[in-house]
């Protein structure tokens, strides 16, 4: 009420007190999706599997002096379970690798699931190579299994081919890297077509798989050779085995799997082989992947230098 009459007092008799006039907010405008995010430097390809009626994204990560030096041809590594690897391990590349200078710079490519199929269906399918006696249910819920040497073939008959034609890629430095069943396939292809890359990168390799058959597989191959021409990692991280806390595994035994396979390997007495193994503090199956990377890339592919940690 005092309000009301002091404002009263200051109008002029017979006037009305001027009105403040608003200007009218704009509408809300119209709710848009967002755009994808795009990381620099990469393209997706999609290939046909024609004998399979399968289609295949794959996905590649080009260097940042791809374009700028168009006479150099470049190492490539080919990544499965691309999904999470082909983001983690371009980011090394282009962080930890510093342009060259710590990791040579190389072309990446990401293997991503089959088209219309979720990660754990075509992995399970493509990087596993028996159907196994499901012994045990809870390491075998997926439906299908034991494709590895068709997708195997399909890598190096279709994949390998439209890919390096496209791009300016050194095929004699091809590497693999895979983690887990990846791992595992990676490991099958050592031993049936180890020819198709001269590095295998094998990340906590899943040799459980099948009642460990990749011994049977490991046994054929040396009944019929006398060298295997290839440089292999091999790593765990610390709590791949068996123990009490949640960080360990309750069935399976990576660290020691990793060991024997490592052992019989070098008892072969090949001449071409180069085999190394690591075991990394404080890491899990879930965790260790990155360390792994990270110290293959710059192992692998050491850059021109000098090392700069920033």
């Amino acid at each position: 009420m005092v309000l009301l009459v002091a404002l009263c007092a200051c109008v002029p008799q017979g006037k009305e007190p001027p009105v403040e006039r608003v200007p009218p907010s704009n509408p809300a405008p119209v709710a848009q999706t967002p755009p994808p995010v795009a990381l620099a430097d990469t393209q997706a390809l999609s290939i046909r599997d024609a004998q399979a009626g399968r289609d295949y994204p794959v996905w590649i990560g080009l260097p940042a002096s791809y374009a700028k030096e168009p006479q150099r041809r470049y190492p490539v590594l080919y990544v499965t379970d691309a999904l999470y690897s082909f983001p983690l391990v371009r980011s090394i590349r282009n962080l930890v690798g510093q342009q060259g200078v710590d990791i040579e710079d190389f072309i990446l490519v990401g293997l991503p699931p089959q088209t219309g199929l979720t990660s754990k269906q075509s992995r399970s399918r493509d990087y596993t190579p028996t159907m196994p006696v499901r012994h045990d249910p809870g390491d075998y819920s997926a439906e299908v299994y034991g494709e590895a040497a068709h997708y195997r073939d399909f890598l190096a008959d279709q994949v390998f081919p439209q890919v390096e034609s496209r791009y300016r890629i050194d095929s004699g430095r091809r590497i693999y890297a895979g983690h887990s069943l990846g791992g595992l396939f990676g490991a099958y292809v050592l031993l049936t077509r180890p020819e198709m890359f001269v590095t295998y990168i094998l990340s906590s390799p899943s040799l459980w798989y099948d009642a460990h058959v990749m011994d049977r597989i490991e046994a054929d191959y040396a009944a019929g050779h006398r060298d295997l021409p290839a440089s292999v990692l091999l790593s765990t991280g610390q709590y791949e085995t068996q123990g009490p806390q949640p960080r360990y595994f309750k069935r399976n035994d990576m660290v020691g799997d990793n060991a024997r396979f490592a052992a019989t390997l070098k008892a072969r007495g090949y001449p071409g082989l180069r085999v190394e193994t690591t075991v990394i503090d404080g890491e899990d199956h879930f965790t260790v992947y990155p360390t792994v990377m990270t110290r293959a890339l710059l192992k692998v592919l050491p850059g021109r230098g000098p090392y700069t940690s920033g």
